[in-house]
């Protein structure tokens, strides 16, 4: 490889430039030219690139999939800037893996075009009711389902989902648009496609139906019951850890001789498990590791409880206390006690074993990945939107506590870290800036509950109304008053210390 200098800049990625980029940097061995899209992704991120897009990429590599390039699509206005950096990329990627022992950097292509970020998402209508797409997959985030927090229903009442229903050929959403799309699909005769969640939600396949099949039902019946009976909503478990795209990164592109406007870096770790259920036909992912089955339930609940749940143990405190990356959180011999204890005690005696894997081996394995110093990965980003991630990741395992009657002090002690994370002032006086879609909603609260803590758990579109235990508010109003008394790490000290209690 020719060193990165002046007499040899960083090549500028691109299609017809791939041959200029250094020797060292695995590029495709295919011809872009001969792929055909069958993919349209909504939510086109850094996750989608480092993880789904990898693994299509991986198969296109072996000769496989040419006909399932990917085609990206956005529902938001703020989509429209990656759009614009991909495209003059001929939608080309640079993935920079993370390994402790080394970086390195490889460009993957299977993205073919990105389309028009539109009000009425016209064009992104067209593209899904043509027969070539077969699978529509999103990343929307774990908050962009609509769900009502007290029942986890699809919520009708949502402003965005009474407009689509009201003005189903104009809708704003993502779910709107896959309706139309397949209102039009049916119409020419069509079957559907699949539709993939790729988001961390438990059972998110059967959460995606929901919301598809009703807001469908809200405008045509008759769509609805087409769609039930004839498509299909695999669930899906995924796994890389994926920090935001900083200065840093782009400098290590520079440095390995790609001038690339939005590359992606990543862990050294993926994993995708995917039910097998596909209406109009899949690529052969197995070919490239990844696990189809019938039973993706208790992958699910391994990956969300122990590797999210416990990046908001990490992330909230980590703020708290001015620690600035999860590295960094494993490195601190507080914050670390009160990870181990929370999961050991709280969280893995509610999940079970998958083939392969124990609870106890899947713990050991987060904890390597966390403690990878070359994955920069903030705080800040592990902490963003609390308040759909708390719901989803920690709080299923506080109510299986609860009904087993175990402890629930740990996890208690983690939302009052939430809490008092969300008053925006760190225990040094820095200020934390705004870090959730609600975080006004959120400060004033958390500031309120400074004197009255169970303000904070009569947020019901967070706590719900039901399984959140007197025992539990007890344990909340309890660590709060310690926080504010003698400090998080006077907090974690007492909980550390308390008797190790089973179920």
């Amino acid at each position: 490889m020719n060193p990165v200098t002046k007499a040899n800049p960083p090549a500028r990625l691109r299609r017809d430039g791939l041959s200029d980029l250094p020797a060292t940097v695995r590029t495709p061995a295919y011809e872009r030219s001969d792929l055909a899209p069958g993919i349209v992704h909504i939510g086109l991120g850094n996750f989608h690139r480092a993880h789904q897009a990898w693994y299509i990429h991986q198969m296109m590599q072996q000769g496989l999939a040419y006909e399932w390039a990917i085609i990206g699509a956005g529902v938001r206005n703020y989509d429209a800037v990656m759009r614009e950096r991909l495209l003059e990329q001929d939608c080309l990627t640079t993935l920079i893996e993370l390994d402790p022992k080394g970086i390195s950097a490889e460009v993957i292509g299977p993205m073919v075009d990105y389309l028009p970020i539109e009000d009425t998402n016209a064009a992104l209508i067209r593209k899904m009711s043509d027969p070539s797409i077969r699978i529509v997959s999103l990343t929307v985030t774990e908050g962009g389902y609509f769900l009502d927090a007290n029942t986890g229903a699809f919520d009708t009442d949502h402003e965005d989902i009474r407009h689509d229903a009201r003005n189903p050929d104009q809708p704003r959403t993502a779910f709107g648009a896959i309706v139309a799309a397949l209102k039009q699909r049916r119409a020419n005769g069509l079957r559907p496609f699949t539709a993939l969640s790729c988001d961390n939600l438990q059972g998110n396949g059967r959460i995606l139906r929901d919301c598809i099949v009703g807001l469908a039902r809200m405008s045509d019946p008759d769509l609805a019951k087409w769609i039930d009976e004839h498509g299909t909503f695999p669930n899906s478990m995924v796994d890389c850890i994926v920090p935001a795209t900083t200065d840093q990164v782009v400098s290590q592109s520079l440095a390995l001789g790609i001038d690339d406007r939005a590359p992606v870096s990543h862990e050294n770790f993926r994993q995708w498990v995917i039910e097998d259920d596909f209406c109009a036909g899949r690529p052969p992912l197995e070919q490239v590791g990844v696990t189809l089955t019938h039973d993706v339930h208790s992958y699910e609940i391994m990956k969300l409880r122990i590797l999210n749940g416990g990046h908001q143990l990490l992330a909230n405190v980590g703020e708290i206390l001015s620690v600035p990356t999860i590295s960094d959180c494993m490195l601190d011999s507080d914050i670390l006690a009160f990870f181990e204890k929370v999961q050991a005690e709280e969280i893995l005696p509610h999940v079970h074993a998958v083939p392969g894997t124990t609870e106890e081996e899947y713990l050991e394995l987060v904890k390597k990945r966390f403690s990878n110093s070359a994955v920069h990965d903030t705080t800040r980003r592990v902490a963003f939107d609390g308040s759909s991630r708390h719901p989803v990741f920690l709080l299923p395992s506080l109510r299986d506590a609860v009904v087993s009657g175990s402890s629930i002090h740990g996890l208690a002690l983690a939302e009052a870290f939430w809490c008092r994370m969300c008053t925006g002032i760190r225990e040094d006086g820095s200020e934390i800036a705004p870090n959730d879609p609600h975080w006004e909603d959120l400060q004033k609260t958390a500031l309120a509950s400074k004197a009255d803590p169970e303000l904070w758990l009569n947020q019901r579109q967070y706590y719900g109304t039901s399984n959140i235990s007197k025992q539990f508010s007890e344990a909340f109003t309890a660590w709060m008053t310690t926080i504010w008394q003698s400090g998080s790490r006077g907090a974690i000290a007492e909980y550390v210390t308390l008797a190790w209690q089973s179920h």
